[in-house]
This record gives C-alpha cells, sequence and structure tokens, in this order.
C-alpha cells in the first residue's frame, strides 16, 4: 500500500498546486499562462468553460475543472480560457449559454449533468471540440457518439462508499448524513454511494451508525423518482446549505458529508459554528475550507479527480490525439479516491487502514456501490 499511498499524495499535491493558480471569483474574466505553444502549428488554443451558478471559484466541482484547464494553460503560452457563468440552474438556459459563445472558442468545457444537451451544438458545429464532464450526450437522432465530445463521467458512488465507511467509524453519536445540491446521477451516485459505505462497516465493521435524512429535503432524480437524502435544490445556496446543515445537526448527526458545490459553504459554516461537527469534503481537498477559529472541520475528502482529466483532454487536442467518446472513470484509473495525506485529514489510523482495505476491493470490482442506475440499492450491492 505505500506504493499507493504515495502515488495519492503526488495526486493531492497536484490538486493543490493547480489551486493555487486558480484565480479568485471567477466571473468571466480571462487567464492565460506563460510558456510553450497552444498548438503545433503556433495557433492558440482558445478554451471557454460554461459553468452552473456557482462559478468556477466554487471550492469543489466546478473550480476542479478549472484547474485543469489552467494547469495546461500554464504549460501552453498562447492558449487562453474564458469562464462564463450560467446563473439561472437552468438546464435550457446552460445549453443557450454554450450556444451563445460557441463560434468564439476552439474548445468549450462544460462541467454538469444540466450539459448533456449540447450534443445538438456539437453536431452543428464539428470543428469545435466539446469536453462534458459528468454527463453523456443526449443522442442526435440516434446519434450517441460525437467526434467533437468527450464525455467524461465517474463512478462517484465509489467516492461517496469511502465518504460512508470513513463516517460509519468516526461517528461519536451513531449519527451520519449527506447534504447534496441538486439530485443530478452524480449526485445520487454520492448519495448511494455513501449509504452502501454506511450499510458496509455496520455489516463488516462492526458499527451501527445510522443515516439521517430530512423528508422536506428529500431530492427527486432526473426520472422524477423520489429518492430521499438531503438536497439543497442549487449547487449556489449557502444560505439554505446552512439550514439544512443546521437542522441535521439538530438531529444529533456529526459528520456530514457535503456534496453541494457553494451551497456546500453553508454546511460549513454550520459545523463550524456547533460543536464536535465534522465536515467530509468532496470532489477536491476541501481541508482548507475547513480551518476556523476553533480549528478545522473536515474530517477528510473524497475526490473525483477531474482536474487530471480535463488537461488530459486538452493535450490530447493540441497533439492531435482527441478522439470523441462516452468514458465511465473509476478507481482503476485513480479518477475516484480518498485524501492520503496525513496532514490533509483528521481520521485515525485505524479507519485509514480499513479505507485501505476497501479501496482494493473497490479498485477490484470485488465492491460495487449502489449508484442512481446500476441497478444496487444501499442495502444489496456486490461486496456487501
Amino acid at each position: 500500500m505505500k506504493a499507493k499511498r504515495s502515488k495519492w499524495m503526488l495526486v493531492t499535491v497536484l490538486l493543490l498546486a493547480a489551486m493555487l493558480v486558480t484565480a479568485c471569483g471567477g466571473g468571466s474574466e480571462p487567464a492565460a499562462g506563460n510558456g510553450g505553444q497552444a498548438e503545433a502549428d503556433g495557433e492558440a488554443l482558445r478554451i471557454a468553460i460554461v459553468t452552473s451558478p456557482s462559478g468556477v471559484d466554487d471550492g469543489s466541482f466546478n473550480q476542479d475543472n478549472y484547474n485543469g484547464i489552467l494547469a495546461f494553460v500554464e504549460n501552453h503560452g498562447n492558449a487562453t480560457v474564458n469562464a462564463v457563468q450560467e446563473t439561472t440552474g437552468d438546464v435550457a438556459a446552460a445549453v443557450q449559454a454554450v450556444a451563445d459563445v460557441v463560434a468564439d472558442y476552439d474548445v468549450i468545457v462544460t462541467p454538469g449533468f444540466q450539459f448533456a444537451d449540447i450534443s445538438s451544438i456539437a453536431k452543428d458545429n464539428p470543428e469545435k471540440k466539446f469536453i462534458l464532464v459528468d454527463a453523456n450526450p443526449t443522442p442526435q437522432d440516434g446519434q450517441e457518439l460525437f467526434d467533437n465530445v468527450y464525455a467524461m463521467t465517474f463512478a462517484e458512488e465509489e467516492s461517496g462508499f469511502f465518504a460512508g465507511v470513513a463516517a460509519a467509524l468516526e461517528t461519536k453519536t451513531g449519527k451520519v448524513s449527506v447534504v447534496n445540491g441538486i439530485a443530478f446521477p452524480s449526485n445520487v451516485n454520492y448519495q448511494w454511494g455513501f449509504e452502501s459505505g454506511v450499510m458496509y462497516a455496520n455489516k463488516h465493521f462492526g458499527t451501527s451508525a445510522q443515516v439521517v435524512e430530512l423528508p422536506s429535503y428529500a431530492g427527486t432524480d432526473v426520472t422524477n423518482t423520489n429518492v430521499g437524502g438531503n438536497y439543497v435544490g442549487n449547487f449556489a445556496d449557502p444560505a439554505t446549505g446552512k439550514v439544512v446543515g443546521n437542522a441535521l445537526i439538530n438531529e444529533g448527526v456529526d459528520i456530514l458529508f457535503v456534496a453541494a458545490g457553494g451551497s456546500g459553504m453553508g454546511v460549513f459554516t454550520a459545523a463550524m459554528e456547533a460543536e464536535g461537527i465534522y465536515v467530509i469534503g468532496c470532489d477536491v481537498d476541501q481541508f482548507d475550507d475547513g480551518v476556523y477559529s476553533g480549528g478545522n472541520v473536515i474530517l477528510t475528502s473524497v475526490l473525483k479527480n477531474m482536474s487530471i482529466n480535463v488537461e488530459r483532454q486538452l493535450n490530447a487536442i493540441v497533439e492531435g490525439s482527441f478522439q470523441g467518446s462516452n468514458e465511465l472513470l473509476r478507481a482503476n484509473t485513480d479518477s475516484t479516491g480518498f485524501v492520503w495525506g496525513d496532514d490533509r485529514h483528521q481520521l485515525s489510523a485505524e479507519t485509514m487502514e480499513k479505507l485501505e482495505e476497501v479501496y482494493e476491493l473497490v479498485q477490484a470490482g470485488t465492491i460495487v456501490p449502489s449508484a442512481n442506475f446500476n441497478g444496487h440499492s444501499p442495502d444489496n450491492f456486490p461486496g456487501l
């Protein structure tokens, strides 16, 4: 496991290094690197990232995608990036935001399930490249794959599973919970993966943790099915995030797994204002976000390594090896996981040992946690 730990520490360092060059404030300010050529023929690569209302400085999902672009731009000095922030959170508006800027850029990065319908734009603009994160493109006239769209989805249920195991092992009250933004498939994957992890720890590690849900904040997924959980209803509403966080704390929850984008900052605040409450970060290493006058509320963070994969695809474009495809990325490609560095989490050595154990089982496919559409439930999945 030392080799794996070293590899994950390297990934964490790379993510942190990328965060250091992230422009605060997001919005529509362009950023450019210094050094190198954007393309072999010397032509500058013009990149746009179109995000949800939480923007590229949400400290989580959008920011990690943006960091992947910044890492690329840093090494390709003629390349530029412009951050476009869609302000309504509406699916139709998100796609329209891409349509509004497609003529001005060579590559458009779209993080979020709400951008699945950009396939119609991609079909009409075959000379443009699209990197779609967290969704596969909506089929057009029976066409599911597009030569100019690289779509990456992640097995978020794997990272959620690690969060659930950690929460069940570390809780003092016996009550844990997950707070999400909107019930897009990626968020439901996190939720059900978390619940699967709690179930696994209860069965195999002797814990007795209970997952707490607030019926008034239950989510409805893309098939209009009630998936339970605790959904803020937005990725950019920290005020409501704090309300949900406080309600769960009042129910006795002492560990909250937060997968809610900018709304999650409100949950962090609720934890900081309480006592003995910890948060598990999501998508990226959020340890620094947990610092407050009383210490740090981040127990650990689970990872979805988007920045590395975004940068890989941008490099493929300039190298001429870019290929449109729909890829599901898992732990076996180091695309899901959790923070390993000793100074970036507050887990016990025993918990870390058990996480290493289940990580290998997930990586091998022995454990397959429940996800929104994989046919498994949190109380009945392979490996339980």
